[in-house]
């Protein structure tokens, strides 16, 4: 069978056995460098990818998907946008809000929240906080009731158990014979949930709709509907082609602008986690440089031979481009099967190794998240492959060029 000339030598050259053993190791080592640092980059941004997922689907089980309030924080026809946004197949839950700043005190205890009235019947339809209830239950919340609903961390810092009863202070003043004085109401604590997010856990409390539209006096009217729809990356588009069906006086807002800043911060640490693990893969290339330019040194009588029997320089140059690209080529799949084979045991592995060392990475009463979460996209696999492949590439370069220089006469002159 018929191989050209430079991909012939240059894959003899590659499993040929050395007289400079020391060759034979800087070659494993760069192998072994690209291994380990394509098997990191795909095992930590695997892992960022599932801190990620299971954050934003922390987020997301509190808030929605998309908002549409009403300028002035009041919605009085929001009847008329609920209709609207059933109507859209891809909008799969609707449930109006009352959301307000309050203050929250009990035996002594202080705390600012942020208080959502919801109708339980229509809240599972957009979050998962029905879900996430450590004490009674969402539809503990019952029109005149009174209820409350505290996040786990909020009841903790207000000393608060279900059947307590709280008082919630509005930013609302009310004039009385003694003088304007706050709106205060007595609430009973039904409920507490945790949702694995502190923000949520630590600043929100729920409410009935209609206990909330008569503490802020809202009358018919709310702050806004909540939406759900299938895709949660479509949210914002969508939620611009209802406003547009309705008339003006409408403020949409969606995930993706509420979180901007967490979620940006997010994709800039994988990006920098990305470059500053590349760099083990540009060491492992420099390894190739080495190494490439100790087999030219090892091999000028053949490539001088070479010369003399006819090879260019550009064949001979490509040579040692071929032999290089191996090293690279070997490097690279053997990085990328380890890792993704460890990005997808992630969740076994991590705790197999806690408990032969004894000790938590990341202990549940300090972090919220306390298992490490692993979620590989192939992309990212093929990203970090091609990079990996491009710079062994390109580490065989300057060797390869020293080759083509080499002068026949003057490699044989002592020969």
């Amino acid at each position: 069978m018929f191989r050209p000339l430079p991909l012939y030598v240059g894959l003899r050259y590659t499993r040929a056995r050395r007289r400079n053993h020391f060759i034979s190791f800087i070659t494993l080592v760069s192998i072994a460098g690209i291994t380990v640092g394509v098997m990191a980059l795909i095992t930590i941004l695997s892992v960022m990818n599932g801190f990620e997922r299971e954050l934003r689907e922390r987020i997301l089980g509190m808030a929605a998907h998309a908002t549409v309030t009403g300028l002035g924080g009041r919605l009085q026809d929001w009847r008329r946008v609920e209709e609207a946004a059933r109507a859209d197949p891809r909008v799969v839950g609707v449930a109006p809000y009352v959301r307000g700043e309050v203050m929250l005190t009990h035996a002594g205890r202080v705390s600012g929240a942020i208080l959502r009235g919801v109708d339980p019947a229509r809240e599972p339809q957009v979050s998962d906080v029905g879900d996430k209830m450590v004490a009674g239950a969402l539809a503990d919340l019952r029109p005149g009731g009174w209820g409350i609903v505290l996040g786990r961390e909020l009841a903790l810092a207000l000393g608060a158990r279900p059947g307590d009863r709280v008082t919630v202070v509005t930013p609302q003043a009310m004039a009385t014979p003694v003088g304007v004085v706050p709106r205060l109401r007595r609430f009973t604590v039904v409920g507490v949930f945790e949702v694995g997010m502190f923000e949520y856990d630590r600043g929100v409390a729920l409410v009935h709709l209609d206990d909330a539209r008569r503490l802020f006096r809202l009358g018919d009217a709310v702050t806004g509907v909540r939406l759900k729809v299938t895709d949660l990356f479509e949210a914002p588009w969508i939620a611009r082609e209802l406003v547009t069906r309705l008339p003006g006086g409408y403020v949409v807002s969606d995930w993706t602008r509420e979180h901007a800043n967490f979620f940006r911060a997010v994709r800039t640490e994988k990006t920098a986690m990305f470059v500053i693990l590349s760099l083990i893969v540009a060491v492992a290339a420099f390894n190739i440089v080495s190494t490439l330019v100790m087999v030219v040194t090892d091999k000028q009588a053949d490539i001088a031979i070479l010369r003399t029997l006819g090879v260019t320089p550009r064949a001979v140059m490509a040579i040692f481009v071929v032999q290089g690209t191996v090293i690279g080529l070997f490097g690279t799949l053997l990085g990328v099967a380890a890792g993704v084979a460890l990005a997808l045991n992630v969740e076994t592995v991590v705790p197999a190794i806690e408990r032969a060392l004894g000790i938590r990475f990341l202990p549940p009463d300090v972090y919220y998240i306390s298992e490490l979460p692993s979620d590989l996209h192939w992309p990212d696999v093929a990203v970090i492959a091609a990079v990996a492949f491009l710079l062994s590439v390109l580490a065989t370069l300057y060797p390869a060029w020293r080759a083509a220089r080499v002068q026949p006469a003057e490699a044989l002159r002592y020969e």
